[in-house]
């Protein structure tokens, strides 16, 4: 089955869809065993956790692309990846959506803030035209090597425009072949109910602590006909806090002894990664020599 496919599958299965955000192919693995049914790539996250930068729009596809190419081939699961403004033009964009189909991606959003983009929880966020976006659309769509690839649009127009301007772009955006809407930063749960009360297409809750969004619970959302949830930094921002503390406490108690209730074991690590039987093929391959 194609990654796009899949992601079909999971979203039709599910009422609605929870999908985690992995920062990389190891946290893939995790989300996996859990028994999640899908799996998405922050640009933000990669920004941060791969580059040690903010969300400004200063990583690029290629730089985005080595993190998807590394969490598909670690991961079974259909992973969605949050492609900014497509960075660039139309060549750039269906650059990025074959450069991603090819890479066994299985679903993109993509955004109508303007090339010089900003967090979707920041101030001052500007956008482009409708008919900039519905073009950005028509490429990507266009650009698909594989018809079940999932192209969502995203909208930042909230923040800018209120619930009627994007609602207004939402309509433009679905007419050109959007599979699914992004609504980012939402503030109340009656956004959600009154897109759903006009449109039936898919709608995506990001759930993304300390921004303008309230952590509605997954019931909240599915009384109002939300289809996906999307948990974006969640346990990347764990994993950095619980660095942060070991670091510090590295440091002021010169041992690591009052932390190994916090750690993953050396077994459980194995044990994600299949370590024993990596180990005994290179054993049999050794023995042949």
């Amino acid at each position: 089955m194609q990654p796009g496919q899949k992601f079909r599958e999971a979203l039709k299965n599910s009422q609605p869809l929870i999908i985690p955000g992995t920062i990389n192919a190891y946290s893939a693995k995790l989300a996996e065993r859990a028994g999640h049914n899908a799996i998405y790539l922050s640009g933000s996250g990669v920004a941060a956790a791969s580059y040690g930068l903010p969300d400004l729009g200063v990583t690029s596809m290629d730089d985005v692309l080595i993190d998807v190419k590394r969490i598909t081939n670690a991961t079974s699961l259909p992973l969605l990846v949050d492609i900014d403004t497509g960075w660039g033009e139309s060549d750039q964009i269906a650059k990025t959506i074959t450069e991603m189909g090819m890479a066994g991606c299985a679903a993109v959003h993509i955004e109508d803030q303007v090339f010089d983009k900003r967090c979707g929880h920041r101030p001052n966020k500007q956008l482009v035209s409708i008919k900039d976006m519905t073009d950005r659309l028509k490429t990507a769509i266009k650009s698909k090597i594989d018809d079940s690839f999932f192209v969502m649009a995203r909208t930042d127009a909230i923040a800018s425009e209120g619930v009627e301007g994007a609602l207004k772009r939402c309509k433009a955006y679905i007419e050109e072949g959007a599979d699914g809407i992004f609504l980012e930063a939402v503030t109340s749960i009656d956004q959600y109910k009154e897109f759903k009360d006009n449109f039936s297409i898919p709608v995506l809750a990001n759930i993304t602590e300390f921004g303008k969004t309230p952590l509605f619970t997954q019931n909240e959302l599915k009384e109002v006909g939300v289809d996906m949830v999307l948990y974006p930094l969640t346990a990347f921002r764990a994993m950095s806090l619980s660095a942060e503390k070991i670091y510090n406490s590295i440091i002021k108690h010169g041992t690591q002894e009052s932390l190994l209730d916090i750690m993953q074991t050396r077994e459980e690590l194995y044990e994600v990664l299949d370590y024993y039987n990596f180990e005994k093929q290179l054993d049999d391959k050794l023995s042949k020599k």
